[in-house]
């Protein structure tokens, strides 16, 4: 267990904790989450971008209760977090960090995942360790842990001069640096000139492109099943399933045949805009809870390079505990028969998906729709009354 666990849950007010998010991505469904099952929160906002939390979903009273956001705190930088005197804030209020994927990669433009690990002294709700194995250049990343889990993922190809069908490179962006750039090609030919167009337009760099995962494309419709493992519970739970929105490709969906020939020089890109609430078909749950239990396994048996920062309870051995809370194993279903999921990217922490509700996985089995920020707070309640926290903190 990290040293801060210990001495938080020894100074804690156990009947007073807050819920703590960094206001991007899904702090929302953390506000919302709290407030739902009696819990306070508080977001960390970045300047100029405090609004939506500071005005547009504050708490309030008067003149009627309305709003969810109950306490915030402003940085000029996410980064900022790790300042002493913001993690003394954390710890006078009770903080319960949960962790989305805007901390991890704004964070990461600064500092290594072990000072990000090392730096926050306030406890996190799920496995601080398994966040750095989103990113595809860490020893035991998401590929590893599939393998491992025996999991379907497309196949990869180290150099794109052996492209020899329809792939997707995903190459880190070149303005915007936590995000990637994707584009489509078949063969090495058309690999390069669309990577010219990239980084004539400022896209992507040569560099970058050097760091490029290049892996089959696999067809079919995209589905992410959103997870939730409970320690409390011992079980597994689908929370919901959704899919995204993405530009420029929503658009080329649109375009009538009639004006295919005006976009053939434009290079496909997939970045994210949103989600849609989708369903499965029933008969593809068992495959699903099927992967997603051997995924949970395979994060156990894992050993992550964050055990061993110093500092950490029993540095060199297996104490990881896998995956606490949230994850997502993002798929393409590609025909059959039978049918099968394809898992192209793996999210280890809360989902950026606030439809997921509206799936009525959640329902069917805790008999009204359940969000994804709900359901945290229910189990640190559930881990709180049963004197359990230890098992849900790291």
């Amino acid at each position: 267990m990290h040293p801060s666990v210990t001495r938080a849950l020894a100074s804690y007010d156990r009947a007073r904790l807050t819920l703590c998010s960094i206001g991007s991505h899904s702090a929302l469904e953390v506000a919302y989450g709290a407030r739902q099952q009696g819990l306070r929160n508080l977001i960390l906002t970045a300047k100029d971008r405090e609004q939506t939390y500071v005005r547009h979903f504050k708490h309030t009273q008067s003149p009627i209760p309305r709003g969810c956001v109950d306490e915030t705190v402003e940085l000029d930088a996410f980064p900022e977090i790790l300042r002493d005197d913001i993690q003394k804030k954390l710890f006078e209020v009770n903080a319960v960090f949960i962790a989305n994927r805007s901390f991890e990669v704004y964070l990461h433009q600064k500092y290594s995942y072990d000072e990000i690990e090392r730096g926050m002294q306030i406890p996190f709700f799920g496995n601080r360790s398994l966040l750095r194995a989103e990113e595809h250049d860490e020893a035991n990343n998401q590929y590893a842990l599939m393998q491992a889990a025996g999991i379907r993922y497309p196949q990869q190809f180290k150099s794109p001069r052996d492209i020899d069908r329809l792939v997707m490179v995903k190459a880190p962006h070149a303005k915007v640096s936590f995000e990637r750039a994707f584009f489509l090609c078949t063969a090495y030919g058309e690999y390069r000139s669309i990577a010219d167009v990239l980084i004539r337009d400022g896209i992507v760099t040569e560099d970058g492109l050097e760091k490029a995962v290049i892996e089959e494309y696999a067809l079919g419709p995209s589905i992410n099943l959103n997870f939730f493992y409970s320690p409390i519970l011992g079980e597994l739970e689908l929370m919901g399933t959704d899919t995204r929105r993405q530009t420029n490709l929503e658009g080329f969906r649109n375009v009538p045949p009639a004006a295919f020939d005006a976009l053939r020089n434009v290079p496909m890109r997939l970045e994210e805009a949103g989600h849609i609430a989708a369903t499965l078909t029933e008969s593809t749950l068992e495959q699903a809870f099927g992967m997603g239990e051997r995924f949970v396994a395979a994060t156990r048996a894992a050993r992550l390079s964050g055990e061993n920062i110093p500092g950490n309870a029993n540095p060199g051995s297996n104490t990881n505990p896998g995956v606490i809370g949230p994850f997502a194993l993002q798929c393409i279903i590609v025909a059959g028969p039978p049918k099968d999921f394809v898992c192209y990217d793996v999210s280890l922490r809360i989902p950026g998906s606030p439809g997921t509700r509206f799936t009525p996985y959640s329902a069917y089995r805790w008999g009204r729709d359940i969000s994804v920020g709900e359901r945290i707070a229910m189990e640190v309640v559930f881990a709180r009354d049963a004197d359990r926290l230890t098992e849900i903190l790291t």
